[in-house]
């Protein structure tokens, strides 16, 4: 009981950006990644650990302090000319990642039953987590998801089951391996778009402002400026650092297995959700039917992680927008009291499943959205940063200096690689 009631005081918005963050999008981008650079990829697991849990640390103390999500602080304080580009920026990635999600879920479970079309598959997806979403509390359905996302740990097992080299992994992980060329740029791209992702820097913010609201500091999203104690601000920290920690970690994990079996196999290139989940026959290569077993468990991560973060990519959609234009909103109310807030909600869940009837490799599509994610995340991070450092709105809650060291290295880190990736790219046309 001990444990539950410290998981339940501890852990809130922070897991659940950590969990959401190994979304269909993530787990194809990493899987593409240890089958095309094998372990030479695993260094980034440890690297990009500091940096994401810095900008999420920053956008939860920003939703915590002020009792508002980021696009409401920026309306309030800056110019209302801003707000327009950060959140048409956001509804861009967060809508083909949605799209790319979905039909990453309808792949996998067609691998399991060919018969079934993709597209009925995927409709029903979208149908039930809209109505899950508009008609249940999303901490109950967060709660009842999060045993279906532990599949994810089968890659975890999975590791230990292949004749994993760990002094090598160790190595790997440790020192970093870099390539200057195109493909390797864009996974690096793809990797940092599906770790620091925009959706997370918004839902977080909201989501804590959200935890105001439920310990009655205040009524409403954006209607007055709680009073937070340095006790709820590390208990904030610590939600944080262990969600971005559980979602690197499984990532890591993730990168072993598909080095150790994909990449090992001269499997380099993922198209087709059959062939990622090869990574896990391993795992129950003496049962019977080892390949469908695998099939399954990797259906089963794809799909628990899906209806995880498909609520929440497009919950931050309708926050970001909801605080823009000034509407209620909050997963807490009902659709009448919130109707604007729910009809984006529908809206971003109806566009991202229209994006599958553009018949592209399901696989490919997560790496895509995750580059996407990755090149709107840069000037995100620049608007989050002026906002962590403005006293006017956090008082003595501002960013100290290893907060703004980091998030200037996440920053700068992006830009390279994004522009050497583009310059390679139109070399290669030219």
């Amino acid at each position: 009981m001990k444990i539950k009631r410290y998981f339940s005081k501890f852990l809130g918005p922070g897991l659940i950006s950590g969990a959401s963050d190994d979304d269909p999008s993530g787990i194809g981008t990493y899987v593409q990644g240890g089958a095309q650079f094998g372990l030479g990829i695993s260094w980034l697991a440890l690297f990009q650990f500091p940096l994401m849990s810095t900008i999420q640390e920053m956008c939860a103390r920003i939703g915590l302090t002020t009792g508002n999500g980021i696009v409401g602080v920026i309306r309030k304080h800056y110019s209302k000319k801003v707000v327009l580009p950060v959140v048409g920026l956001l509804l861009v990635a967060n809508t083909i990642t949605i799209g790319a999600d979905i039909g990453a879920m309808g792949s996998s479970i067609q691998i399991i039953t060919p018969d079934i079309p993709v597209v009925f598959i995927t409709i029903v997806f979208a149908a039930f987590i809209l109505f899950t979403e508009i008609f249940f509390s999303y901490a109950r359905y967060a709660r009842m998801l999060k045993y279906t996302a532990l599949a994810l740990f089968s890659y975890v097992i999975a590791a230990f089951v292949v004749n994993t080299d760990w002094r090598q992994v160790a190595l790997a992980t440790l020192v970093p391996h870099f390539e200057m060329n195109e493909n390797f740029l864009m996974i690096f791209v793809a990797f940092f778009g599906a770790t620091i992702s925009p959706y997370a820097f918004f839902w977080q913010a909201s989501e804590e402002a959200e935890e105001d609201i439920a310990r009655k500091k205040i009524e409403e999203i954006g209607t007055g400026k709680p009073r937070v104690t340095r006790k709820e601000i590390r208990i904030m920290r610590t939600d944080s650092l262990l969600g971005m920690a559980f979602s690197q970690a499984i990532m890591w994990f993730i990168i072993i297995v598909t080095a150790n079996t994909l990449h090992l196999n001269n499997i380099y290139e993922i198209g087709t959700a059959d062939q990622a989940a090869r990574a896990l026959e391993p795992l129950v290569h003496n049962f019977p039917n080892a390949g469908k077993i695998a099939e399954v468990l990797f259906a089963v991560g794809i799909v628990g992680t899906g209806l995880l973060a498909i609520p929440v990519l497009a919950g931050s959609s309708a926050y970001a927008l909801s605080d823009g234009l000034g509407w209620k909103q909050g997963l807490g109310k009902k659709f009448g009291q919130a109707r604007g807030f729910y009809l984006i909600i529908i809206s971003s869940t109806v566009v991202g499943l229209a994006i599958n009837l553009i018949h592209i490799d399901p696989i490919k599509a997560l790496v895509y959205a995750s580059i996407i994610s990755g090149v709107i995340a840069v000037p995100l991070l620049v608007i989050i940063l002026k906002i962590a450092n403005d006293k006017r709105i956090l008082g003595n809650k501002t960013n100290g200096i290893v907060s703004n060291v980091l998030g200037w290295i996440t920053i700068l880190i992006m830009s390279a690689s994004l522009i050497v990736m583009f310059v390679l790219y139109i070399q290669k046309v030219l």
